[in-house]
């Protein structure tokens, strides 16, 4: 019971704390005319010292209402896109990313060469960074498919999973060859990252709305 008390006791001092941090317009014009009143008749406040307090009150109200505003307009749209976002269920998305999912032993990758190479090397990570397989790609300039059988090199099949690829090229004079990735996949869900906004589920593989490159019904 004692516990009880202190952490109610605990709580409302936090929260009293919190509420006498916030200053609202009112409260701000109400200490600037409070200042007016109480000031020394014998020295009165410059002029233009209060013409900068009612332009410092007005910049902080404009500000108060952008902010609102702006948290407003954030909450439609993540609304918004948490509405829509349900319709990317089932459907294969493409998107910029080089982290994909594995299930039932396959995960697909595009990635893409800015010039011919004389040799690519693919690589594939587990979530730990350990390197699960190594194998040769495609060394033609543009945009190949890779996808990936789930065992590693070795020949074992590894469990599904969220899995890393990386594509190293280099031209016949041994200079790197500029590549990217993206990853292919199945919507499974919803969710949201740590700023609130909603994002695509690939298995355990967290997309965001951004980075869709394209969507197959």
């Amino acid at each position: 019971m004692t516990v009880s008390a202190i952490s109610s006791s605990t709580a409302t001092a936090t929260t009293t704390s919190s509420s006498a941090l916030e200053l609202s317009s009112s409260d701000f014009l109400e200490l600037m005319l409070e200042q007016l009143q109480n000031q020394n008749p014998l020295d009165p406040t410059d002029t233009s010292e209060y013409m900068n307090q009612m332009v410092s009150y007005a910049s902080y109200d404009q500000l108060s209402e952008i902010t609102s505003s702006l948290d407003q307009i954030t909450s439609s749209l993540n609304a918004f896109m948490s509405t829509s976002s349900l319709s990317y269920i089932s459907s294969t998305v493409e998107a910029e990313g080089d982290t994909s999912m594995l299930s039932d032993g396959s995960a697909s990758w595009n990635y893409s060469l800015n010039r011919t190479a004389a040799a690519t090397t693919i690589t594939v990570s587990d979530t730990d960074g350990n390197t699960v397989w190594t194998g040769s790609g495609e060394t033609s300039s543009g945009d190949h498919g890779f996808t990936w059988d789930g065992t590693d090199s070795n020949g074992d099949t590894v469990a599904d999973g969220a899995y890393t690829i990386s594509v190293a090229a280099v031209d016949a004079a041994g200079t790197k060859v500029s590549t990217s990735t993206s990853v292919v996949g199945k919507v499974t869900g919803i969710g949201t990252d740590d700023s609130g906004t909603t994002t695509l589920l690939m298995g355990d593989v967290e997309i965001a709305f951004d980075s869709v490159i394209k969507l197959s019904v």
